[in-house]
């Protein structure tokens, strides 16, 4: 969690002084934190996510909750990768960015009846 804040803290060019200003949190707190003596309360974690402009959630995991996410899963994620990633199967990225909005309907159409008579794949 502490990795987090610290990517939060180069991000918007901030320092551990001044959050502890802004947040009323003392530095002996986050020095704590860093060396894995201190885990803050979730009351001081809030005042420092606010502090950055950042979910509660995004501070401790790096991810944010609420984002929508392009993939529903990691496996599907991974796959759309694989495809991407091959010079064959990247034409079909490659099609997709010239095609009539038509085109592109026909194709989800095409592949929600895939889906449809294979649920589990």
């Amino acid at each position: 969690m502490y990795s987090v804040f610290e990517k939060l803290l180069l991000e918007k060019g901030l320092s551990v002084y001044r959050v502890a200003q802004n947040t009323g949190i003392s530095t002996v707190t986050f020095t704590n934190w860093k060396k894995g003596k201190y885990t803050p309360k979730v009351d001081k974690l809030q005042k420092i996510a606010d502090c950055l402009g950042v979910s509660l959630d995004y501070l401790m995991t790096g991810e944010d909750a609420n984002e929508k996410k392009y993939y529903f899963s990691a496996a599907t994620a991974e796959a759309a990768q694989e495809i991407f990633d091959n010079p064959e199967l990247h034409a079909l990225f490659d099609a997709a960015k010239d095609s009539t909005p038509d085109d592109l309907k026909l194709a989800a159409e095409l592949l929600k009846r895939l889906k449809a008579t294979n649920p589990d794949g």
